[in-house]
């Protein structure tokens, strides 16, 4: 075997080795997979122990990663869902970038920095970290609540700014006199590439999928996705604009047929890799003893750049409407530099627009503001409780009706002790939006502090959960304790909303055919679940097999446990 394919594969070893033992202790410690891939790249690059021979074949697989990435990003959007979020995507969202962007780059030029370098540091650090954050708060169980789904639309303007930003940096090498020209050439041609894409993907890719997936070959349905990815990364590349931009469109163009999920999954292994690889390029690049000679600018920077970002955004927050303490939460949850700032910078340096110092120094400040944003955080989760604690009734806004703003298709609650506070987590977990009631103010200001939306109110008024949203919800779930309210409510949410979903928590089989007649659609008697789950246990360690225990349990819960029903009801009449 040549010696330089013998030099290829000892620094694919070496990147599989430093990223087998480096990411596994970052997730150990609660951070993220990119901190752990930056580290890496440090550890084995040139200005670490130097174990990579060629880093620029490294960096010419890794801007794959980031090329899937956008295809990814693409491919989690909808229609419906930019159009349920667009007031905080398309408005709250494209301000932040703007003005986040704008502020940065004038304070740059006012430090000497050239415009062209100014501009491409200013938009990546108004980008903050789409998998750092969304990961936070998807394993908190955060992301269905107000703060996390503002939080996600400014994400996702966010993402979608990046592909403008990308073709931007090549066209920056031009001089003032011919930068207008080449932008309105570059716009022309993304402009046609964008229609051929579409018209391509309208026309072509359903009929495709479908003749792929009817040969029933997972390997040749992986292949196909590969082509329409790289394939339309390729266009975006005839037409001198970045393949980012074409692997953006296929997503969104998949994001809309049947084969989405599929595909999702098929490339899911392909852009944890290369995204990995592209980090560990970029650790690769940075150079420690350098930003140790700088290590006041970059504590400086990293100051600003938190304080300022989670500033402008409270502010903006603020001018839409949003409570003040979940104002403060989105600021601070959003106030670090994201992965796109990495991609933006180091593009920046390679093209020549930025200079290297000010590239080592950006990439550090973006890389320690992320490792900063586990606390900064939970900060402002302790902020925003204080600031809930000392409004009258424990709101945010002082009224219910401030803390629902838009709130569609959610879930109310009626009612938040254990059963509720159980659903509650299941419907975070299924990332459902939701809203819950309870008249005890103890436990709503503990919820509270622990992130769950509840709000102090009597859930057995059907006054006060039409406060919730009612109108605008897709189902109700009355967790009430009391038979006689829960009855109550039932029958007045049926006759008020007939449309709407209602599940009911039975205390008895007696309890839940009460509430069948009063219009509830679904009802379990927490008794006889407790009793069915207890005997399922038992039979499981008894040596019954999960099928046959699911079996005999389905059958006992169909038509409204009617095997139990006589014999229990005979039994609860006989104490009587």
């Amino acid at each position: 075997m040549p010696s330089h394919e013998m030099t290829y594969l000892d620094d694919v070893l070496v990147f599989l080795l430093a990223v087998v033992v480096v990411v596994p202790l970052f997730r150990a410690l609660r951070s993220s997979p990119v901190l752990g891939y930056l580290a890496a790249g440090v550890i084995i690059g040139p200005h670490g122990l130097a174990l990579i021979g060629e880093v620029e074949s490294v960096e010419t697989l890794a801007e794959f990663g980031i090329v899937f990435l956008l295809f990814t990003i693409g491919l989690e959007l909808s229609v419906q869902r930019l159009k349920v979020l667009r007031r905080y995507v398309f408005g709250l969202g494209t301000l932040q970038v703007l003005l986040t962007g704008t502020a940065v780059a004038l304070i740059l030029v006012a430090l000497d920095l050239p415009g062209p370098a100014a501009v491409i540091i200013g938009g990546g650090l108004a980008l903050s970290s789409t998998a750092f954050v969304l990961q936070m708060l998807v394993e908190r169980g955060e992301l269905a609540t107000r703060y996390g789904r503002v939080g996600f639309s400014i994400l996702l303007l966010q993402d979608l700014a990046i592909v403008p930003l990308l073709a931007l940096v090549p066209l920056l090498q031009a001089d003032e006199a011919t930068l207008a020209g080449a932008l309105g050439s570059a716009a022309l041609k993304a402009s046609v590439a964008v229609v051929v894409t579409f018209l391509a993907g309208r026309y072509l890719l359903r009929p495709l999928y479908r003749q792929i997936a009817a040969a029933r070959s997972p390997e040749l349905f992986v292949a196909t996705t590969l082509l329409v990815l790289l394939g339309s990364g390729f266009l975006m590349h005839l037409a001198g604009v970045s393949m980012a931009l074409g692997a953006f469109l296929a997503g969104l163009l998949l994001s809309g047929t049947e084969y989405r999920h599929q595909v999702e999954g098929d490339i899911s292994p392909f852009r944890g890799l290369l995204l990995g690889l592209f980090f560990a390029s970029i650790g690769m690049s940075i150079d420690l003893a350098l930003i140790a000679a700088q290590l006041p600018w970059v504590l400086a920077g990293l100051v600003a750049l938190m304080l300022g970002k989670a500033i402008l955004i409270s502010g903006l927050c603020l001018i839409f409407g949003l409570p003040l303490a979940l104002a403060l939460r989105v600021g601070l949850l959003l106030s670090q530099g994201g992965e796109f700032a990495f991609v933006l910078v180091t593009k920046g340096m390679l093209f020549g627009v930025v200079d290297p110092l000010d590239g080592q120094i950006v990439l550090a400040i973006v890389a320690l503001s992320m490792v900063a944003t586990p606390l900064v955080s939970h900060l402002g989760g302790r902020l925003s409780a204080e600031l809930i604690a000392r409004r009258p009734g424990g709101s945010e806004a002082g009224s219910l009706t401030d803390e629902v703003g838009e709130m569609k298709d959610h879930v109310v609650i009626a009612g938040f002790g254990r059963v509720g506070r159980t659903v509650a987590q299941v419907l975070a977990a299924g990332n459902v939006p939701y809203l819950a009631l309870d008249r005890d103010p103890k436990l709503v200001a503990d919820a509270r502090k622990d992130d769950f939306t509840v709000h102090f109110g009597d859930a057995s008024r059907v006054e006060v959960l039409r406060s919730a949203g009612l109108a605008a919800a897709k189902a109700a779930v009355i967790t009430l304790d009391q038979p006689a309210a829960a009855n109550r409510v039932v029958a007045a949410l049926r006759e008020q909303s007939p449309g709407l979903n209602i599940f009911v928590r039975a205390r008895d089989l007696r309890h839940a055919g009460e509430l069948h007649q009063a219009g509830a659609d679904a009802v379990v008697p927490e008794t006889i679940e407790a009793s069915l789950q207890l005997g399922g246990v038992t039979l499981q360690a008894l040596g019954a097999r999960p099928d046959e225990i699911t079996g005999i349990m389905d059958d006992f819960r169909q038509n409204d446990y009617e095997r139990l029903r006589a014999t229990i009801l005979k039994d609860s009449e006989d104490s009587d």
